[in-house]
């Protein structure tokens, strides 16, 4: 079962280049939706290996929401995608939590960007501009990646990255590869333990010679070689692990601790030095494709020079990875809670290909948007073979000036999504036609309406058998009701066969019928049993965000059953209690009341009650306790200039969890003022006021404890 349903990834993709074609900072309001869209793009990029728009992208968006939260602090809460960095997790494999946390990396795409990071490092480091700093630069491996645990010099666990803090263990599938030692003898060096990070890939000839045997089998050939690779890290037979021949290459030692538990990686002076030592142990690293540059010209050209010559390397790489060299200037950099400060992705620019528009195809979500798919010419670009792509609304079919039978130019923006760029009008024949966008659903023939201010028309029926369908799957899915044993084909079918017609069915199957269909049997049947009466408990939260409700978000979701005992109380809510919520907007207010304003509904729901489901405010909906000992509770903090070891949006998170509340000016009712480089009058202000208390950001991390 899919986390998302095709008709979610749909209005997803209407929703990134409605973002991505922003020249302003929005609203308070929208804040939400940008964040359930990063959240979007991370499971696809890191859960699915199938990323849809370009890290250059997603780093728009990204910084788009830092942005929105900088200008409305009082938004930000733990789960933003801001607070923490991406998850990969899979629940089919035991969890275990990683020595060292593994971060993310920022990314560069130009030289511009490389200088501004040596800059960077410069003022952290306090290092004159014309003295030149040590990088070690290397490639950026495309696979999977992976944290390996080695106590007395035995290989005692690996593990998935997963959100880099937890990951999957994956310690029987790492045996398998053969380029991982089981032991070494970290002891000679005076380690007991050490925790290292390394990315699991499959060569390109190994790739291609996998998916022609699949083919010759009539299995689906893997999309690429990134897919494939991690794919094997995940097999539950560790046998099938080791027919893919996958190589691992380590890249960096994150932790060293000697017989006392004390770090000693403080003993190395460089990461030179550390990615020798695994090298004389016996890893394989990267050793020919790894260069030590003095200055960051030296990098810039470095990087270039791989860009040209990436085709012909073994292993897909997008990019380069640039490290500070000296490891006390590491230190001195520090990390975000999302990437070390002292090192930076360089991402390879995109890659373009030509082919042929061959048709156009319309899917209808489940609130009746109408996506346009354009079906080409198979081409090859990036690794993958591209045959259809997202034309997202008429709008862009319309300012591309798209026809069929056109010859266009496409690419994979960041070695990713699929993308047109632009049709080649020099080439028609006479032969093209224009694409004539439906007027009428092409699943139920309603005539398509157009909201004011939105790209995308919608069937306007919501008893199109669609939309039904689409709102079905969605009700199932990961951050619905997360329903186990049943996916999107199961409802396909049981709507076919007349079991399904709206999601109270779902509680209410006949499952002797089920176990006697063929492919499902008596233990089938039971496990669905299991998943749908554990989905009746959920929480109210859960269920809202499961209905379909337009614009309502998890977040939001979790917002309103905050303030809900009930779900039928929401019958009686005007839109003014609606909005007051903090961040409910007025649109997403209408749609609430309209939603709930209908009595097939509120019909619907009181069946679910009757069948078991919760429609009650449970503990899990509501915010989290500050504990009675939390050593800022009930205190007020602010925070001014430049903070060195913490972005401000962390700062503040971490002040929310040690029981302070984030306030945005300095007076009588300001408890502490956290100050950081370059303060200017809200010190000042403060000093004068002579209550508050003034400490520094060392002594914040000390007060709360991390």
């Amino acid at each position: 079962m899919s986390r998302y349903t095709s008709a979610q990834e749909r209005v997803y993709s209407e929703q990134t280049i409605h973002w991505l074609q922003l020249e302003s900072i929005p609203t308070k309001a929208s804040i939400d939706q940008l964040r359930d869209l990063i959240r979007y793009h991370e499971w696809k990029y890191y859960i699915k290996n199938n990323p849809v728009i370009s890290d250059y992208e997603y780093d728009r968006l990204f910084d788009l929401l830092k942005s929105l939260e900088a200008k409305y602090p009082d938004t930000i809460h733990a789960d933003s995608p801001t607070q923490r960095v991406a998850s990969d997790r899979i629940s089919t494999f035991r969890s275990v939590e990683h020595l060292v946390p593994m971060l993310s990396l920022a990314n560069s795409y130009n030289a511009e960007d490389l200088n501004d990071f040596d800059d960077q490092v410069r003022k952290l480091c306090l290092i004159q501009a014309q003295v030149p700093i040590e990088y070690i630069v290397e490639p950026k491996f495309d696979g999977g990646s992976v944290a390996l645990v080695y106590q007395q010099n035995h290989l005692i666990r690996a593990a998935t990255r997963g959100d880099g803090i937890y990951g999957d263990d994956i310690s029987q599938n790492i045996k398998t590869i053969n380029s991982v030692p089981l032991s070494a003898k970290f002891a000679e060096h005076g380690i007991h333990r050490a925790e290292l990070r390394g990315e699991a890939l499959i060569r390109k000839d190994r790739f291609l010679k996998i998916n022609e045997e699949r083919k010759s089998k009539g299995e689906e050939p893997f999309a690429n070689a990134r897919n494939a690779a991690t794919g094997a890290l995940r097999m539950k037979d560790p046998k099938e692990t080791a027919q893919r021949g996958l190589d691992l290459f380590v890249y960096q030692m994150g932790l060293a601790e000697d017989d006392q538990a004390q770090n000693i990686l403080d003993s190395f002076d460089t990461h030179q030095a550390t990615i020798s030592l695994l090298a004389d142990l016996g890893f394989k690293i990267p050793q020919k494709e790894i260069k030590l540059c003095t200055g960051i010209e030296q990098v810039i050209d470095f990087c270039k020079a791989w860009e040209e010559k990436r085709d012909s390397y073994d292993y897909e790489i997008d990019g380069m990875v640039i490290k500070v060299n000296r490891i006390d200037y590491q230190k001195k950099c520090g990390s975000t809670s999302h990437h070390p400060r002292w090192a930076i992705a360089y991402k390879f620019k995109a890659k373009q290909a030509t082919t042929t528009l061959q048709n156009v195809r319309y899917q209808i979500g489940k609130i009746g948007s109408v996506t346009p798919v354009a079906k080409v010419e198979p081409v090859h670009l990036a690794g993958v073979t591209v045959s259809s792509i997202s034309l997202h609304n008429e709008d862009f079919i319309r300012s591309k000036d798209l026809r069929i039978g056109d010859r266009v130019l496409i690419e994979r923006a960041g070695d990713v999504i699929p993308y047109i760029v632009k049709a080649f009008p020099e080439f028609r024949t006479g032969d093209e036609h224009l694409i004539e966008f439906p007027t009428h659903c092409p699943e139920c023939n309603t005539p398509l309406v157009q909201d004011l201010g939105e790209a995308a028309w919608r069937c306007p029926n919501h008893l199109c058998p669609a939309q039904i369908i689409q709102r079905m799957v969605f009700h199932i899915s990961k951050h619905a009701m997360d329903i186990d044993g049943i996916g999107r084909s199961t409802i396909e079918r049981f709507y076919a066969l007349g079991w399904l017609r709206d999601l109270s069915d779902i509680y209410d199957l006949d499952y002797k019928r089920i176990a006697q269909l063929e492919g499902f049997g008596p233990q089938s049947a039971h496990n669905l049993r299991l998943g749908i009466e554990k989905a009746k408990q959920k929480p109210l939260h859960r269920l809202l965000h499961s209905l379909s409700i337009h614009h309502l978000g998890r977040r939001s979701s979790k917002l309103i059953a905050r303030e809900v005992n009930y779900i039928f109380d929401l019958q009686h809510w005007t839109l003014d209690q609606l909005e007051s919520i903090k961040d409910i907007g007025p649109i997403l207010a209408r749609n609430i009341m309209e939603w709930f304003g209908k009595e097939e509904n509120i019909q619907m729901l009181r069946r679910m009650e009757s069948l078991g489901v919760n429609m009650r405010q449970t503990p899990e909906d509501l915010p989290p306790k500050i504990a009675e000992d939390a050593p800022l509770r009930g205190k007020t903090i602010l925070f001014t200039g430049k903070l060195l070891r913490l972005n401000r949006n962390e700062a503040k998170t971490m002040a929310e969890r040690a029981g302070a509340k984030n306030i945005s000016s300095v007076s009588s009712n300001l408890d502490i003022l956290v100050v950081g480089e370059k303060a200017g009058s809200k010190l000042n202000k403060a000093k004068a006021i002579g209550s508050v208390r003034i400490i520094s950001e060392d002594e914040f991390i000390r007060l709360i404890g991390k």
